[in-house]
């Protein structure tokens, strides 16, 4: 799972390939649920939505902070996901770094999770639009898999708890990603890479 995490400054979008005349982001780029933050459509254009799907039916808007991941294995299934699921609306979620917590002698701490190389990546989304309170909102999660086995991703989270890892589209499959339908979209659930590592939260 991913609750919270940076998105990548205006210079690293740009190593994304997206539309650069569309950089100028008056966000705070410290992304929790609720919040808008930049998520890349297809033709590489960059647009802005809120974290936690917000689906055609919901009133209020702090649905959001229940919905920022969906899980792929139901995603097609849940009231909230499954409009933008059957319509495959796909996007790209720019990420310069993540946080998940470790538990360590029975208390949680909190982690960054990032390139090892620094630079920005692409995880994958699906959007939805709404109208709430007389107002169209864009909004998205990021979808997850189960990392119970996975050597890097199994190590967050408590021990109880069931390991999930948001899905990272490389670079050579993020145009395929946006232009997916949903009957082809497992074909693009990766596991997290090797390249990524983990340090204290507050380590600088």
């Amino acid at each position: 799972m991913c609750s919270n995490y940076e998105f990548p400054t205006r210079t690293a979008l740009t190593l994304l390939d997206v539309n650069e005349d569309q950089l100028d982001l008056d966000l705070k780029s410290h992304v929790y649920p609720g919040y808008h933050a930049p998520i890349i459509m297809r033709g590489f254009d960059l647009d802005v939505a809120k974290l936690g799907m917000l689906p055609s039916w919901v009133k209020d808007l702090r649905f959001s902070k229940n919905t920022y991941n969906a899980r792929t294995e139901t995603v097609a299934e849940k009231p909230s996901f499954r409009h933008a699921w059957k319509y495959s609306k796909f996007c790209l979620v720019p990420v310069q770094e993540f946080y998940e917590p470790k538990y360590i002698d029975g208390k949680s701490h909190w982690y960054t999770i990032k390139r090892e190389d620094g630079q920005p990546f692409t995880v994958a989304g699906i959007y939805d639009d709404a109208v709430i309170n007389g107002q169209k909102v864009r909004s998205f999660s990021m979808l997850t898999i189960n990392s119970d086995h996975h050597p890097f991703m199994k190590q967050f989270h408590a021990p109880s708890d069931e390991k999930r890892s948001i899905i990272v589209i490389p670079e050579k499959y993020r145009k395929d990603w946006l232009n997916a339908d949903h009957d082809h979209a497992h074909e693009y659930f990766l596991e997290m890479p090797n390249e990524f590592v983990t340090y204290p939260r507050d380590q600088k």
